[in-house]
C-alpha cells in the first residue's frame, strides 16, 4: 500500500505562484498508476484538480487549466503541481492521491482510493 506525503502549500498573494509536491513511497509501480491532484474548499465538495496517467497524459477541471501544471518524476517518486496565476477561489485543502490498480481513464476520480494528508493553499486579495 502506497503513502503519499504533500508539502508546498501556504499562504501568497492573488497572482502568486505555488509548486505542490507529493512525495510517494511504496514502490516504483505506484507512481506508473493514474495520478491526481484534488481540493476541498470549506462548505464545498472535494474537486479533482488535475490527472496524470502511466503515458504523461494530463488532464485539469476547466477552472485551473492554463494556470496549472501537473508534472511527474518517476525516479524519485513525486508528483508536482505547479500553480500560477492564483486566484482567492484556489484556496483549499490540496491532496494528492492515487488510483491504485488503475493505469487508464484517469478521469474517473471515484478510482483514486490512497491519500495524502493534505497541504493547505490560501490565496489573499
Amino acid at each position: 500500500q502506497a503513502q503519499l506525503v504533500e508539502s508546498g502549500g501556504g499562504s501568497v498573494q492573488a497572482g502568486g505562484s505555488l509548486r505542490l509536491a507529493c512525495a510517494v513511497s511504496g514502490g516504483y509501480t505506484q507512481i506508473n498508476y493514474c495520478m491526481g491532484w484534488f481540493r476541498r474548499a470549506p462548505g464545498k465538495e472535494r474537486e479533482g484538480v488535475a490527472f496524470i496517467a502511466v503515458d504523461y497524459r494530463t488532464g485539469y477541471v476547466a477552472s485551473v487549466r492554463g494556470r496549472f501544471t501537473i508534472s511527474k518524476d518517476n525516479a524519485k517518486n513525486i508528483l508536482f503541481l505547479q500553480m500560477n496565476s492564483l486566484k482567492p477561489d484556489d484556496t483549499a485543502m490540496y491532496y494528492c492521491a492515487v488510483a491504485s490498480g488503475w493505469r487508464w481513464e484517469c478521469d474517473e476520480w471515484k478510482r483514486y482510493n490512497i491519500w495524502g494528508q493534505g497541504t493547505q493553499v490560501t490565496i489573499s486579495s
